[in-house]
C-alpha cells in the first residue's frame, strides 16, 4: 500500500483518488479552495442556483464505468442522469432556426433538410459518416491509452477523411474545420453549426485540424446528457465515492512545492510551509501552477509534448427571470454571430479582443432544483472570450461587463422578452475561472486532438520525475468532463500496473 497525495480536488483528480483507493492505496486529496470539484462549481442566491462550469454532459459512459469499478453503486443511483431531447437548438444569423434532436443523425438530417432546405441535412448526415471514421480511428490512442512514446504518428496523421475538393488545377483535402464547412457542407448556416463545437472550446476553427470533427460526432453518436440540480450534483456524487472509499480531503492546502528523494517525488510542500510526504504524488493542476512547484523544471514535457497553448476562457451570465419556462422549451440554443470571421479575428487574433458580436450557448433546463418556484426559470448564458496573460487582467475594467451586456443582447434571440423578465444577474469573468482552477488567466483546456503536428495534444501523464503524475484537463486526453475523468483512469493505471500499462480493454 502507497502514500498518494493528489495535488488539486478536480474532476480528473478525484476519478484517480477513487480508483487508487479502490487498488488499496492510501489517498489524501490537497485541495487550495475550500471545495471540491474545480472548474464544476455552483452559484446559489434567492433560490435560484447555477452551474458556472459545464453544463451538459457528453459520453456519460467514463462516469458509469468509474461508478461500476469504484462501488457497488452505479452512476444512476447517486445522480439523477436524464438525456436531453432535443439536443441544441440553432438560431442562425438570417433569423433561420434548427431544433436538432438528440443522439439520431437520421433525425438531424431530416430537421436541417426541413430547416435550411434539401440537401443540407443529408450534406451533414454525410459529414457525420466522415467524422465518425476519424473517431474509429484515434479514440483508442487518444482518449484510452496512455501517450505513446511515438505520439508523432498522431500529430502527423490526418484522421479525417476529407472529400477532395477541386480548386482551378489542384485537387486539396480539407485539412481545417473551416475548409470542411466550406468545401464539404457549402452552407454557411451549416458551417456555423459545425465551428460552433470548436468554438466551445476556444479553437479556432480556421487553425483547428479537421480532426476536431468528432466533437459533433461524438453528440451524435452518444447523446447529450444533463444530471438533475446541475453539473454540480455530479461532482457532489464523485466526492462521496472518494470519502467512501477513504479518500482524506484537506481544503485550503495550497501546494507551492514537489518535495524530492532519492531522484523521485517524495511528498508536497504547502503554502503554510507544512509538508506531507508521499511515495507518489498526483498533480491536478494547470501547467503555471505545477512548473512553480515543480521549480520551474517543467516536468511535464516528458513526451516532447508541450502544454497544449490555451489563450481562450469563457465569460458567463448567470440570469434569474420571473416567469415559468415555457413548455417545449430547448434546454441548450446556441445563438450565431453575423459575423463569424469578425468574431474570429477578435477572439484569436494577436490583441486577443471582444467581439462586437459574439456566438452565445444558451442554458435552459427544465429543472425544478434551480429555481425558488415553478415561476420562476434560471437562465445561463456563455460565450468564449480571450484567457488575458498570465498576472494581468483585461485592460479597460468595463469591458467584460459591457461585454456580457452583449451576450444579454445575443439571447434576446433564443429568450423573447428576455431584459423584461430579467430580475438579476452575475457575470462570471476568466478571473472567476482562474480562482476555482488556478489556470493562469483563467484559460480553459481543450481535449486533445490528432493532427496539427501534435499542437492539440496534451503531456502524457507521466513526468520526468519517477513517481510524479500528471491527471486533468492540462494532461493527456486533455480538456472537458469526459476526457478529464479518462485521465483518471490513465493515472490510476499507471500507478497500479507500471509503465507498461496500455490501458482497459
Amino acid at each position: 500500500m502507497a502514500r498518494i497525495a493528489v495535488i488539486g480536488a478536480g474532476t480528473g483528480a478525484m476519478a484517480a483518488a477513487a480508483r487508487l483507493a479502490v487498488a488499496g492505496h492510501r489517498v489524501t486529496v490537497y485541495e487550495r479552495t475550500r471545495t471540491y470539484g474545480g472548474a464544476v462549481g455552483r452559484v446559489e442566491r434567492d433560490g435560484f442556483s447555477f452551474d458556472t462550469g459545464p453544463g451538459l454532459l457528453p459520453l456519460p459512459a467514463v462516469f458509469r464505468d468509474l461508478f461500476v469499478k469504484t462501488g457497488r453503486e452505479p452512476l444512476e443511483e447517486c445522480v439523477d442522469l436524464v438525456q436531453v431531447d432535443p439536443s441544441s437548438r440553432h438560431v442562425f444569423a438570417d433569423g433561420t432556426g434548427a431544433v436538432l434532436p438528440n443522439a439520431s443523425r437520421a433525425g438531424a438530417v431530416a430537421a436541417l433538410d426541413e430547416a435550411l432546405g434539401a440537401g443540407a441535412g443529408q450534406r451533414w448526415g454525410d459529414f457525420l459518416v466522415r467524422a465518425r471514421e476519424a473517431w474509429d480511428r484515434t479514440r483508442r490512442p487518444l482518449l484510452e491509452e496512455p501517450l505513446w512514446p511515438d505520439w508523432q504518428v498522431l500529430g502527423e496523421r490526418e484522421p479525417y477523411p476529407s472529400v477532395p475538393h477541386k480548386r482551378l488545377l489542384r485537387t486539396r483535402r480539407a485539412a481545417t474545420l473551416a475548409e470542411i464547412g466550406a468545401w464539404e457542407l457549402r452552407d454557411p448556416r451549416l458551417a456555423a453549426l459545425l465551428e460552433s463545437h470548436a468554438l466551445a472550446y476556444g479553437l479556432d476553427p480556421r487553425t483547428a485540424p479537421a480532426s476536431t470533427a468528432v466533437l459533433p460526432y461524438m453528440e451524435y453518436a452518444f447523446g447529450t446528457w444533463y444530471v438533475r440540480g446541475g453539473l454540480r450534483e455530479l461532482a457532489r456524487a464523485l466526492y462521496e465515492r472518494c470519502t467512501a472509499r477513504r479518500v482524506e480531503f484537506v481544503f485550503g492546502a495550497e501546494a507551492v512545492g514537489i518535495l524530492e528523494a532519492d531522484g523521485r517525488a517524495a511528498g508536497v510542500e504547502f503554502a503554510d510551509g507544512t509538508t506531507a510526504e508521499a511515495d507518489v504524488v498526483v498533480a491536478g493542476i494547470a501547467p503555471g501552477a505545477l512548473a512553480r512547484a515543480a521549480r520551474g523544471t517543467a516536468p511535464r514535457d516528458t513526451d516532447g509534448v508541450a502544454p497544449q497553448p490555451a489563450s481562450a476562457s469563457r465569460l458567463t451570465v448567470l440570469m434569474a427571470l420571473r416567469g415559468a419556462r415555457p413548455a417545449g422549451t430547448a434546454h441548450r440554443t446556441v445563438v450565431h454571430t453575423a459575423d463569424r470571421e469578425g468574431e474570429l479575428d477578435a477572439l484569436f487574433g494577436p490583441a486577443g479582443a471582444l467581439p462586437a458580436d459574439p456566438t452565445v450557448t444558451v442554458l435552459r433546463p427544465d429543472d425544478a432544483a434551480l429555481v425558488p418556484d415553478p415561476g420562476h426559470e434560471a437562465v445561463t448564458v456563455t460565450a468564449t472570450v480571450p484567457a488575458p496573460p498570465a498576472g494581468r487582467e483585461r485592460p479597460g475594467g468595463t469591458g467584460l461587463d459591457a461585454h456580457a451586456d452583449r451576450l444579454i443582447t445575443a439571447a434576446e434571440r433564443a429568450v423573447p422578452q428576455l431584459r423584461d423578465r430579467l430580475l438579476w444577474h452575475e457575470v462570471r469573468t476568466p478571473a472567476d475561472v482562474a480562482e476555482a482552477t488556478g489556470a493562469d488567466g483563467g484559460a480553459v483546456p481543450a481535449p486533445a486532438f490528432a493532427a496539427a503536428g501534435g499542437r492539440l495534444l496534451h503531456p502524457g501523464n507521466t513526468t520526468r520525475l519517477p513517481g510524479l503524475y500528471t491527471v486533468g484537463g492540462w494532461s493527456h486526453p486533455g480538456g472537458g468532463l469526459p476526457h478529464a475523468g479518462m485521465s483518471g483512469a490513465l493515472v490510476a493505471g499507471l500507478i497500479v500496473e507500471g509503465p507498461e500499462f496500455r490501458g482497459s480493454r
